[in-house]
């Protein structure tokens, strides 16, 4: 079992599938092999990420997800746990890779969300990204997409 927080940026409205979120994210790490992992899930609008982005990895606009890899490690009452990190989605940007990739917002959402379990795991792609209609080539997000067709019929939106 797996540690998943989930949150909303201060001010924004939760949405009613943000309950859903947790248990799928508890399937796809099961599928992956990871556990006893903590990670946190941060939704946000555009200018939260584009600050961030801006901040941390110097680039002066919004995305559609950062991950922040800790790696650290505790103990507690419940056993040991590897602090994964933190997974920021913009809801602002969701829509709008939905439509690039031709899809619905649920299939990206759970894209992004793979993405950003794969991230933390220390997992990378480089300078490849998906593109619609090309089959990806490199590691990262050939796992992506198959983990993706795995839960093609799990409906968080």
């Amino acid at each position: 079992m797996n540690r998943i927080l989930i949150s909303m940026e201060e001010g924004r409205t939760e949405p009613d599938w943000l309950g859903k979120i947790e248990p799928y994210m508890q399937e796809v790490m099961k599928k992956l092999g990871y556990d006893g992992e903590e990670l946190s899930v941060l939704f946000c609008g555009d200018d939260f990420i584009h600050n961030l982005n801006k901040e941390y990895r110097e680039i002066d606009s919004a995305t559609d997800i950062l991950s922040f890899e800790s790696g650290d490690e505790y103990e507690d009452e419940e056993g040991s746990w590897k602090c994964a990190g933190d997974i920021i989605i913009s809801l602002e940007t969701l829509p709008v890779n939905a439509k690039y990739f031709s899809t619905d917002e649920n299939t990206e959402l759970k894209r992004l969300l793979i993405h950003g379990i794969l991230h933390l795991n220390g997992m990378d792609h480089g300078d490849a990204h998906v593109e619609p209609g090309v089959e990806p080539t490199d590691e990262m997000l050939i796992l992506q997409e198959r983990v993706l067709k795995e839960f093609k019929d799990e409906k968080l939106i």
